[in-house]
């Protein structure tokens, strides 16, 4: 996932950067490293996870927080 898809899961989802850094359980400071591809304490290039990207599509198909159910039901 690169900063633009990023942004553009973001403007997909119609949410501000700081609530989409709360759905994603990070700062927004972390949010804003992640937008904007480098690092705020380093200045280096930094990458988007795969995590990160799984748990924007899960977020975008409607998937909440995983609840632990007994089986069966």
């Amino acid at each position: 996932m690169t900063p633009e898809d990023l942004r553009a899961w973001q403007d997909r989802m119609g949410i501000s950067g700081r609530e989409a850094a709360r759905r994603l359980g990070v700062s927004p400071a972390t949010y804003h490293d992640w937008i904007t591809g480098v690092s705020r304490t380093t200045g280096k290039s930094i990458q988007i996870s795969r995590l990160v990207a799984l748990a924007c599509a899960a977020l975008a198909a409607g998937v909440g927080e995983w609840a632990k159910t007994s089986p069966g039901g």
